[in-house]
């Protein structure tokens, strides 16, 4: 990260400098306390866009945010609470843990209560980034044509490349949860999952109706490509999806969708265009068939898991089966699926969907 460009920081659609400070690793509550200083260190443009409300006590600002979040605001014996309290001169009244609810910021001075206020969306967002994924946006490919593609696929491989180093069964995705993704979401209450539904269906409204013409798009699943840099030695492999007609239309609506997701902070911006992929191998697989690719790496409560893969040899793969042709298939919604379920078809259980016809 440059000095003159630091990165930067959206939240409620204003930007934030994040000035260069040395990284800490969080690890446990009682980091709080240091962890505050560095936060604190790129909170220094407070937000004159706030709802800020005159009592006949003077200023007060109330701010929504999951009770998972609490603690980071609270800090070890109250500790950060009282940091910016004091710093700021206001009070602040945060729900009980367990209970949901608004954090409540007064003050006797409306600039006090501003301050408050963006210190403390910062560390909510801080912390929000470094809660493991709970859900994502995603079409299912798991219709018959497509799932029986790959279980051909499957048996081809195994038939004649089983001798090629870390090439096995246990690497092959569940036909049943095939899909491609178009974003990961971190979402910490019923309030969130509900804010999702309705921001996938003002898209539906806005733009995806006008792009897929209210009626399913037609695509392909054919051809095979890997991740890395090296078919020698691949831990990701995938087939690639686009539309029947040759057109931009699948590319142009997941762009969108992730963009305005993006925007509103419900997901974090790693990429600025989605890559239309479904995974059918994945090393990760091997020890794990619950797995799902690069992001699993926390638990449910944020720890870090370590592990340890073994790639395979995809060379052999690559050139035999370049053009696989898996089938076609007709994406209709969009799922809020849910990390870690399954459902009755064995796909990952959804939250809520659009439909486009």
């Amino acid at each position: 990260m440059e000095v003159l460009r630091p990165q930067l920081v959206t939240i409620d659609g204003r930007n934030y400098r994040k000035n260069p400070i040395q990284e800490k690793t969080y690890q446990h509550e009682e980091d709080d306390e240091d962890f505050y200083q560095d936060a604190m260190e790129y909170a220094d443009e407070p937000c004159d866009a706030y709802e800020v409300e005159q009592t006949p006590q003077g200023f007060r600002s109330t701010v929504s945010a999951p009770s998972l979040l609490y603690k980071h605001i609270v800090g070890k014996r109250g500790d950060t609470r009282k940091k910016i309290e004091m710093e700021t001169k206001t009070s602040i009244s945060i729900p009980k843990p367990g209970q949901e609810g608004e954090i409540v910021i007064t003050g006797q001075h409306r600039n006090g209560v501003i301050s408050a206020r963006t210190r403390i969306d910062v560390l909510l967002d801080t912390f929000r980034r470094k809660q493991p994924f709970t859900h994502f946006l995603a079409f299912f490919l798991n219709e018959t044509e497509v799932q029986e593609g790959f279980l051909k696929f499957q048996e081809e491989v195994l038939e004649k490349c089983s001798m090629d180093r870390g090439v096995d069964s246990s690497i092959f995705q569940n036909p049943k949860k095939l899909h491609l993704t178009i974003g990961m979401l971190v979402l910490l209450s019923e309030q969130e999952i509900q804010q999702t539904c309705e921001m996938l269906q003002r898209c539906k409204e806005e733009f995806i109706n006008d792009i897929s013409g209210g009626k399913p798009l037609e695509v392909e699943m054919a051809g095979i490509e890997y991740m890395n840099d090296d078919p020698g030695m691949v831990d990701v492999l995938y087939a690639k999806v686009h539309m029947k007609d040759g057109s931009n239309r699948l590319q142009e609506l997941v762009d969108r969708v992730l963009e305005r997701f993006q925007a509103s902070g419900l997901t974090v911006k790693e990429w600025n265009s989605v890559k239309l992929h479904a995974t059918v191998m994945n090393t990760l697989f091997r020890k794990d068939p619950n797995a799902e690719g690069r992001y699993n790496l926390y638990t449910a409560d944020g720890k870090y898991i370590f592990k340890e893969r073994e790639s395979f040899d995809g060379r052999n793969i690559l050139k035999l089966f370049e053009n696989f042709y898996f089938g076609s298939l007709k994406l209709n919604s969009i799922h809020i699926s849910q990390r870690f379920t399954v459902d009755s078809f064995g796909n990952y259980a959804s939250c809520g969907q659009i439909d486009f016809s």
